[in-house]
């Protein structure tokens, strides 16, 4: 894993872009995913994992997610996966983290917490062709079939139908980055996707930090933070966009016309 601290916006987009040139394709087409958060110093845990809260209670919380989810979602459903994205996107803790396809969404949550504006912040920035490398065979197979680099909830469910086949799938930690259904717009807006780890109690930052390439750790000073913030907002990268509804419209409206301290 490399870490880098960016010092202007410059050096911060070719940090973001640095290896997206694609030769096969004569492209600029990367395979990155993003993930970007307010203060550096917090961590790749997710909701199910941190400070060791929910790990025994995954299933219990998952079977209770499905019964008493509304009929309708009951109906969209096509497995598993599908679900564990729809606990996801409501808030329920599972052992999902959400990235995007995006630099600019990612600059986005990086920025968007004014209350942590004194704070430094981190872009992760992760190849998942070399995470790719270390799935299990059947993964593999299933991504070269597909013509694939990232799984859709159908594809995992053709080879994992539950958690416990998912796990069971390898001894040694691996990451995956699963697309989920288009639940809503807010996914749809934000080029949003899940990394995945076989096992509940598994932290996505540890197992970054034995990567020799393709993982990226962007070090974004508080100093620069309110810059990033006005260039996303002029370029319509906003909660308004990536949250629609009034809701979001809301929360970019409380943010944009709340006063900078000077």
């Amino acid at each position: 894993m490399r870490e880098l601290r960016v010092n202007t916006w410059l050096e911060l987009q070719d940090a973001l872009f640095a290896d997206s040139w694609n030769e096969a394709l004569g492209r600029h087409r990367p395979s990155f995913v993003f993930r970007g958060m307010p203060h550096v110093e917090h961590d790749l845990s997710t909701a199910l994992n941190r400070k060791g809260m929910f790990v025994r209670q995954e299933k219990d919380l998952l079977r209770a997610f499905r019964k008493y989810a509304h009929a309708n979602a009951q109906q969209q459903m096509q497995s598993l996966w599908d679900w564990l994205a729809l606990a996801q996107h409501h808030g329920l803790p599972t052992r999902m983290l959400d990235w995007t396809f995006s630099p600019n969404v990612a600059l986005h949550f990086l920025t968007e917490d004014t209350d942590l504006r004194d704070q430094d912040g981190v872009v992760w920035c992760v190849d998942y062709r070399e995470t790719n490398r270390l799935l299990p065979k059947p993964l593999k197979a299933q991504l070269r079939r597909e013509g694939a680099d990232v799984f859709t909830g159908e594809m995992l469910a053709a080879v994992a139908g539950d958690l416990s086949a998912f796990d069971r799938m390898a001894k040694h930690p691996f990451v995956l980055f699963f697309e989920p259904p288009s639940l809503d717009a807010r996914i749809v807006n934000q080029f949003a996707l899940f990394s995945v780890m076989n096992g509940p109690a598994l932290r996505l930052d540890e197992f970054l930090q034995d990567q020799k390439q393709g993982v990226r750790r962007l070090i974004i000073p508080a100093a620069l933070k309110w810059e990033v913030r006005d260039k996303l907002d002029q370029a319509n990268v906003t909660e308004r966009v990536l949250f629609p509804g009034l809701d979001g419209l809301s929360r970019w409206l409380r943010r944009y016309y709340s006063p900078r301290p000077r």
